[in-house]
């Protein structure tokens, strides 16, 4: 009697990693093994960047912030803090693209805590 192998099931399974790989480098597109462990790895950096992405996006509105504000002689502290007192609630996101796309309505932000 035949050894039973799968052989219709194996090969979609490989078809489907390897289609997923298309794209990358050397033996990494078309070695199954090598691929394989290329997509798992790259799943593990998605996941991980995904939560990297909203750290440095957090950097870069506060950095955008920090830059605005001090045209009129205040540091980004000195602004969160008074804005918190005020009871303003805007967040770094929104005060990042007032200070970059809109800098009279970032000025009346400032000149309202100040």
């Amino acid at each position: 009697m035949p050894r039973a192998v799968n052989k219709v099931a194996a090969r979609r399974r490989r078809k489907k990693i390897l289609k997923l790989t298309k794209g990358y480098f050397g033996a990494r597109k078309n070695v199954y093994t090598v691929a394989k462990n290329t997509w798992e790895k790259g799943l593990t950096y998605a996941y991980r960047d995904r939560r990297n992405k909203k750290r440095e996006f957090r950097k870069l509105w506060i950095q955008r912030i920090n830059a605005g504000v001090r045209q009129y002689d205040m540091n980004y502290s000195q602004f969160i803090g008074k804005l918190n007192a005020k009871n303003v609630q805007i967040n770094r996101k929104v005060l990042a693209d007032l200070a970059m796309n809109h800098p009279d309505a970032f000025k009346a932000i400032v000149d309202s805590v100040k």
